[in-house]
């Protein structure tokens, strides 16, 4: 099926597409026209023998995919919707160990286990600690732009994420900038800017994994009260084994990382590009604050799933073993579930995005962790840096073909 309102070619996981920009008026037709449009690639140039994908863009059309997993599989193909050309396909199944790319019931086994970590308790119990870290950040970024100007990414978003899974596992801190620098090799491969290699995203990989795995053995050696311990000290009675610990962290590090510093960028350059929303935020705090940024932003733009049987959705039949692709970024501008999508309003009640996924067994297990660091960065921010204002012509973007990420956000204050 053709969309004569699209440009010849048009695909959104092409990586310099997402490089230059998110192509919400692209969605919007693609939701009046063809909100179920079969996109055609060149064979193999995602690293998946087919020739193509059908792009999903209404919310409604996503929440139903991303709830009925006995129909689209995250397993198949894995939730990745484009992966480098070169990858080999042993590469691609060895990621059904992480639990983004499993299906019930091994996921829901799985999950059970690890959201012990994710208790509202467990969350609460982080939120003293991440404060107070927010607040060292935000001092220490305005120490940095004492010079001049600084660059936010750096300074600031990549920095309580980091910290917050560290605390939650027990990694330490002293290691965190390793985290970082897997995290990023794991999913750089697409920007020439980093010279990161498949290979060297594999082997990143890997040594996160094996990280993990070590902290694993050690807690089953002597066992301390973090979560480490309550995943895996007790093998075989529930618990987690070392490699199934291993695949979990390195999902943090991308899901709890990658998501959160993302967020987090998008949301400062938007009140900085809405600054009558910076002054209603410093002044009034509001509580919808952050689930707008997480809408506004969608750091993930698309996952997929694979149809396990022949189908129908919005109208078009798909065939068992089609590719169908969630986008995130255009369910969160559908105007048939929220009034003037395009407006950043921190105030937005009620805010039904999808930017956590769009429910079933895969709605993020870390977003009350999420909400809670956004909101603790900006109260920050807004303390310590209520001046802060852009420097240089904006955000340098990913290039990356499923997350909407920033690179670099040069800001000043004073």
């Amino acid at each position: 099926m053709s969309c004569p309102a699209l440009p010849d070619g048009f695909d959104a996981t092409d990586p310099d597409l997402l490089q230059s920009r998110v192509p919400y008026p692209e969605f919007a037709r693609l939701r009046q026209t063809a909100p179920v449009w079969w996109c055609p690639q060149r064979r193999g140039v995602t690293g998946f023998d087919d020739e193509g994908y059908w792009a999903v863009t209404r919310h409604a059309d996503v929440k139903y995919v991303s709830t009925h997993p006995e129909l689209f599989s995250s397993t198949t193909n894995t939730a990745i919707i484009r992966f480098n050309e070169h990858i080999q396909r042993d590469a691609i199944d060895a990621q059904r160990l992480i639990m983004l790319n499993m299906d019930p019931p091994e996921h829901s086994r799985v999950r059970q286990i690890v959201q012990r970590g994710f208790t509202p308790r467990a969350i609460r119990g982080l939120e003293e600690a991440l404060r107070d870290r927010a607040r060292k950040i935000v001092e220490e970024a305005s120490a940095a732009a004492a010079d001049g100007s600084f660059d936010f990414v750096t300074h600031v978003a990549c920095e309580l994420p980091l910290q917050a899974i560290a605390e939650l596992i027990g990694v330490p801190q002293k290691d965190r900038s390793k985290i970082f620098d897997w995290s990023n090799k794991m999913i750089a491969y697409d920007d020439p800017e980093y010279a990161i290699t498949a290979e060297v995203g594999s082997n990143a990989a890997m040594e996160l994994i094996g990280y993990a795995m070590n902290l694993s053995a050690q807690r089953k050696e002597c066992p301390a009260q973090d979560i480490v311990t309550q995943l895996v000290a007790a093998e075989g009675q529930g618990n987690l084994g070392s490699d199934e610990f291993g695949f979990f962290v390195l999902l943090l590090a991308v899901a709890g990382n990658e998501t959160t510093r993302n967020a987090i960028s998008h949301g400062m350059h938007a009140f900085l590009t809405h600054p009558e929303q910076w002054e209603l935020y410093k002044a009034t705090r509001p509580s919808t604050t952050a689930e707008e940024i997480v809408r506004w932003a969608t750091p993930v733009v698309s996952f997929q799933r694979t149809a396990t049987q022949d189908t129908e959705l919005g109208g078009q039949k798909i065939k068992a073993g089609d590719r169908v692709g969630m986008f995130y970024s255009s369910a969160n501008h559908d105007p048939e579930v929220f009034e003037n999508p395009d407006v950043f309003d921190i105030t937005r009640d009620p805010n039904p995005h999808l930017g956590f996924g769009g429910g079933g067994p895969h709605f993020c297990l870390g977003k009350s962790l999420a909400v809670m660091e956004i909101d603790l960065i900006f109260n920050a921010l807004a303390d310590a840096l209520p001046d802060l204002r852009l420097a240089g012509e904006g955000p340098r973007r990913l290039r990356a073909a499923w997350l909407n990420g920033i690179k670099e956000l040069r800001v000043s204050h004073g």
